[in-house]
């Protein structure tokens, strides 16, 4: 799909599908009446990897690349992600808040002529529970991502065996494959 035609999306559900030795995530429109839509894009995630990268690809045969997102550094706690389209262009960044993650995690976004983004885990009821009882990995989570009291996406992972998310746009001017990557980050990212 090509990114301007992405653009027109305001809500998209993510799936994660888990492998041997990979995580896949599929990410699909959301149709008018709220049912599940075409697939969007592509992610597969290699686990356990020294420095993190991901290639987000138009369809699940991995031939058109979308976007990608790459760690600066290998194993930092705040590492920073770049993401790139497929010629290697900044679309912009994201990275985790170490110290404000202690008890709730907290991410920082930039695309460039935006401010600064902020996303952090709304319940810190929920937040404690998943960071002290392992078990509990499972539970739902709520990120709202925003700047100066004006939201600007969310990422809302819901209940179920498998990893499922809904994204909800509110500002036309970010770039939805950025979105799509931090959406896909916090699945990926969040328990390092």
């Amino acid at each position: 799909m090509h990114p301007d035609a992405l653009q027109a999306h305001q809500q998209f559900h993510i799936r994660q599908r888990i492998r041997m030795v990979v995580n896949q995530y599929q990410v699909h429109a959301v149709a008018p009446d709220g049912s599940e839509g075409g697939l969007l894009a592509f992610a597969q995630q290699k686990r356990l990897a020294f420095k993190e990268q991901v290639t987000i690809y138009t369809d699940d045969t991995q031939q058109q690349p979308l976007l990608g997102f790459k760690a600066r550094q290998r194993l930092d706690l705040g590492a920073t992600y770049d993401v790139t389209d497929p010629a290697g262009n900044p679309i912009g960044l994201f990275r985790k808040d170490f110290a404000q993650s202690l008890l709730r995690s907290t991410w920082h976004l930039e695309q460039g002529g935006l401010p600064q983004l902020t996303g952090a885990e709304r319940s810190l009821p929920v937040a404690l529970l998943r960071r002290f009882v392992d078990a509990l990995s499972w539970l739902p989570y709520h990120f709202d991502f925003g700047a100066d009291g004006q939201p600007a996406f969310s990422v809302v992972k819901k209940w179920g065996l498998r990893d499922r998310y809904v994204v909800q746009i509110h500002n036309p001017q970010l770039d939805r494959r950025l979105v799509i990557a931090m959406a896909i980050g916090l699945d990926a990212l969040q328990s390092r």
